[in-house]
């Protein structure tokens, strides 16, 4: 290391040489823009520059990019991108080679598998062994829509803010109240008013004895149009409240679609980031949801509070007027 002279010109360098960081913490901290910790101001001859003086500014530079990409890159939303805790869903969303027929749209990031979409399909179902000819051959104009229900149910991903616990033998999770484009609504009504039914709520009730659903004693075969008198009976009845009606339209970003073309992208991806958020906002979602989102949070705040000290640090003249966007206001060093 040299004599003592060399010792104390060695301190001096260290401390007169910001570049090499400031009261000499750069030369001492591991500079990750050079790949190996910085010690060169000590072995320095007497009055000599410190030969790193560029690795500081790098590891600052550094330290910055990290900064931000904390702050852009979003944490993980519990409520987007899921898969209920159902009797056929997949445990994660993800892509499928193909889906059957009406399902197909949902192909790219689904949380079906073909042979659900397959069964869907099918007026006698492996899936439920529900029948939709409970009440006689239900027309093609109106199986349509309980298909395309189906589909969504098995293979959105996009259903998360409306997930809801249940105690059940062959499922753990439910929808409850997810907001139907009045589209939807009205076009399932429209085309299902004149096919019969013998039950408002499909369910629960049924006679089970033969293995599939039949009519329970008693009860008569009607018209739609008599059983749900308007589209919301219809939407919000058959399935528990399973579906909610909306005035909301179509391409709002407010309402959930049955009905979309794939190659204009889907659609429901914008709402259930916008109903996570409000749920996230109100009162009433506070409790589902903070625990994770405080999580996410506290992470990147600490991050922030670690990383940009040592920025500042090493980058001095950078820090001058920096503006800090959760504070709203300029930071200045002086």
């Amino acid at each position: 290391m040299g004599d003592a002279g060399s010792g104390m010109q060695d301190a001096g360098c260290r401390m007169r040489d910001a570049e090499c960081g400031m009261q000499n913490v750069g030369c001492r901290m591991w500079d990750a823009g050079c790949g190996m910790q910085d010690v060169g101001c000590g072995m320095l001859e007497a009055g000599a520059p410190c030969p790193r003086a560029g690795c500081g500014m790098g590891a600052g530079l550094l330290l910055l990019v990290l900064l931000a990409a904390s702050v852009v890159l979003p944490a993980r939303d519990p409520l987007l991108n899921i898969c209920m805790d159902a009797k056929h869903h997949k445990s994660k969303p993800g892509p499928e080679g193909k889906l059957h027929d009406q399902c197909s749209p949902w192909k790219d990031y689904a949380c079906c598998t073909a042979n659900t979409t397959s069964e869907a399909h099918k007026d006698q179902s492996n899936l439920y062994n529900f029948n939709w000819n409970h009440c006689g051959v239900m027309p093609p104009k109106c199986k349509r829509h309980f298909i395309q229900d189906t589909c969504l149910y098995e293979c959105s991903p996009n259903l998360g803010p409306w997930i809801d616990q249940v105690d059940s033998s062959w499922r753990r999770e439910r929808i409850l109240h997810v907001p139907l484009c009045k589209e939807d609504c009205e076009e399932w009504w429209e085309d299902c008013r004149d096919s019969v039914t013998c039950k408002e709520n499909w369910h629960k009730g049924w006679n089970w004895a033969t293995g599939t659903n039949r009519c329970p004693w008693g009860s008569m075969c009607r018209p739609f149009s008599e059983v749900f008198p308007r589209p919301r009976d219809l939407c919000e009845k058959i399935w528990s409240n399973s579906y909610k009606y909306t005035s909301e339209h179509r391409g709002s970003g407010r309402c959930i679609q049955m009905w979309f073309d794939p190659a204009q992208g889907n659609p429901n991806v914008v709402v259930a980031k916008y109903y996570a958020w409000k749920k996230r906002s109100s009162p009433a979602g506070v409790e589902d949801v903070a625990p994770e989102r405080d999580q996410a949070v506290c992470a990147l705040q600490w991050s922030v509070l670690v990383l940009l000290p040592l920025a500042l640090v090493l980058i001095p003249e950078v820090a001058q007027g920096l503006w800090i966007p959760w504070v709203g206001v300029p930071l200045t060093v002086s």
